[in-house]
């Protein structure tokens, strides 16, 4: 692929490196975040821009990678946002994980502009970000979706086409829902397993070798027993996915009884001070209820 002026704006745990990857590439980064520019980035030749209307000015393909819906919205259509930097023929891409129904809205609003739209919400957490091991499950025309696959293969492994725009974050919210349910059940198994007397960690290892074996008991049970909650996907973001399941369900009117028990583990983390915290740290309320530690700090 040759080199294309491509614009990034929100760099954190899992944007920066996702840009490195652009930049890795050979093509031109132009960047946008709220802190500093990562030195990294820096460093490899990404340009900093002033705002992200000063990114979508410079680039032809523009991606954002940020924590909430509100903030998609200000980015692309805020007094310096996107929009007001886009011309004729440029597209937007947005791997955030937002709201289904505003995302429709925000790509109608960007194809007024004469710009493509496809949303790409991701899974893998930092660690899929920085081995670009991402799964990447992506909303819009077959023909924009075809204009970014390439870059999308410099971040991710399993790129998915899921059908129209707001599509891919339904799936991400499914994505979610499965995630934050697995989570769940690891920790209560696990709390189970050492308030009755056994060894967790010899539990999970059994675990590994049967049909309970899952990436959520590989990864995220071992963080429950190092004590390792250091965020690659915040529990702060994972109750905002899972809030968006549940009002989701509610206009469709679904029940997703489960769901809500997941989204009320998440709240009492949150309530302990563990909102920034790794989402793993969801069995601290288990620990809590069950006042039994798996393991100490």
């Amino acid at each position: 692929m040759s080199s294309l002026k491509i614009g990034f704006v929100g760099l954190g745990v899992m944007g920066a490196p996702m840009a490195g990857h652009l930049l890795a590439a050979g093509h031109q980064l132009f960047v946008h975040t709220r802190g500093k520019v990562p030195p990294a980035l820096a460093d490899a030749g990404a340009t900093p821009c002033t705002n992200a209307r000063a990114v979508a000015e410079r680039a032809d393909i523009v991606f954002l990678m940020l924590p909430d819906t509100p903030d998609v919205e200000k980015v692309l259509f805020g007094e310096y946002g996107v929009a007001a930097g886009l011309a004729r023929g440029k597209a937007v891409v947005d791997c955030s994980s937002i709201d289904p129904i505003a995302t429709r809205g925000f790509a109608a609003r960007i194809a007024e502009l004469g710009c493509d739209y496809v949303d790409a919400p991701v899974s893998g957490g930092e660690v899929g970000a920085k081995a670009a091991s991402l799964s990447i499950m992506a909303g819009g025309t077959d023909a924009a979706f075809e204009r970014v696959r390439p870059l999308l293969a410099l971040m991710g492994k399993n790129i998915t086409h899921v059908g129209a725009v707001g599509d891919g974050q339904v799936c991400k919210v499914a994505n979610q829902i499965i995630v934050g349910l697995n989570i769940a059940a690891v920790a209560e198994a696990l709390v189970f397993a050492g308030k009755a007397g056994a060894d967790p960690a010899r539990v999970r290892q059994a675990l590994m070798g049967g049909f309970a074996s899952s990436r959520v008991l590989e990864v995220h049970g071992e963080r429950m027993l190092k004590r390792s909650f250091q965020p690659g996907f915040r529990i702060a973001l994972h109750q905002k996915d899972l809030n968006l399941a549940l009002q989701g369900a509610r206009s469709l009117g679904v029940a997703l009884p489960q769901t809500a028990i997941a989204a009320q583990l998440m709240q009492s983390c949150a309530a302990l001070g563990l909102a920034q915290a790794d989402h793993s740290a969801l069995v601290r309320a288990l620990e809590t209820l069950a006042q039994h530690v798996l393991a100490e700090s």
